[in-house]
């Protein structure tokens, strides 16, 4: 809706009839000990739900935000560029060498691994291990997918994370596994045995065609919106999406929360130009605003999330 809303409809469509989006009418969701809910998904205002490669999806909102206006660059940020304390531009790799960009707001959208927030957000308070999490997903192109389902599997290794499958195509499918970094460290765990494992589930191996074809492994961290007292303002710059930390600490999903804050950030943005002031003093209206629009669900998520890890059985009893 949101996205549409900002006149992206047509670009979609397009993108559907390319077959770049797979439709999801419904849910699988497997507990600790075997047993399976499924849901089907309601049709609200006749909008409907789609798995889609980042490369597609991330493609359509580059190409939408350069129709409306922006400027492309390729470039590679190597850290904000600093006059007084004040952030003024970045500095970026382009073409060949590193170049100073100057601008009247930097907008950190880069990301967990942000360059713009490792920079100038205090080492005090960046985020926690328990509010962050690992994951890891990979491709498979051997399994009998359930037609129009995505699938989530709670079980005792991973929780309070989940594993996943995320069907793309007949017989292809997204397919992954994440968990809360303090426990991941806890058990020297290690992703791809993990993934090996899960693949290896009786579920999924007699689903398997050709015993489990993986292929662009990749893994990444996540950082929770579930920590207080966060900073995403500063002299000259904010943060947003991931780069911020809005992601569902039990979910793992950043897509929303990171559309949420960007709208958010352009208001208080637009706000902040015209009275000629960027500075922290000016932006601190944003941390309000995300606050209060996103931290009942992101505290409500992260209390779901402690009960899953004292109490995993209640999945069962919930499912059953």
């Amino acid at each position: 809706r949101r996205l549409y809303r900002l006149g992206m409809t047509e670009k979609f469509n397009e993108a559907h009839v390319r077959g770049e989006m797979y439709p999801i009418t419904g849910m699988r969701l497997m507990s600790p000990k075997g047993h399976i809910i499924e849901a089907q998904f309601d049709e609200e205002d006749e909008l409907l739900s789609y798995v889609m490669p980042r490369v597609y999806f991330d493609s359509i909102i580059q190409q939408h935000a350069v129709d409306s206006g922006a400027e492309f660059r390729a470039a590679a940020v190597k850290e904000p560029l600093l006059e007084d304390g004040r952030v003024v531009g970045v500095n970026a790799q382009l073409n060949g060498s590193v170049k100073p960009i100057r601008s009247k707001m930097v907008v950190g959208a880069d990301g967990v691994t942000s360059v713009i927030a490792r920079s100038i957000r205090p080492k005090s308070k960046q985020h926690k291990d328990e509010h962050r999490a690992i994951a890891v997903r990979a491709y498979i192109h051997d399994l009998e997918v359930y037609p129009e389902q995505v699938e989530f599997f709670l079980y005792n290794e991973v929780l309070p994370g989940y594993a996943w499958i995320f069907p793309t195509a007949e017989n292809e499918a997204n397919i992954g596994l994440g968990m809360r970094l303090d426990i991941f460290r806890k058990a020297h765990g290690d992703l791809n045995v993990l993934l090996q494992k899960f693949i290896d589930l009786p579920e999924l191996k007699k689903r398997l065609k050709r015993g489990g074809e993986l292929d662009k492994i990749r893994s990444w961290q996540l950082n929770f919106g579930s920590q207080k007292s966060l900073q995403h303002t500063f002299d000259g710059a904010l943060l947003v999406g991931d780069a911020a930390g809005f992601i569902n600490p039990v979910t793992g999903g950043g897509i929303h929360n990171a559309l949420i804050s960007a709208e958010l950030a352009a208001t208080t943005i637009a706000e902040a130009i015209a009275a000629d002031d960027v500075s922290r003093s000016r932006l601190k209206i944003y941390e309000k605003r995300t606050h209060e629009v996103m931290w009942p669900s992101m505290r409500r998520s992260y209390l779901f999330q402690r009960m899953l890890i004292n109490f995993p059985s209640l999945i069962d009893l919930l499912v059953v």
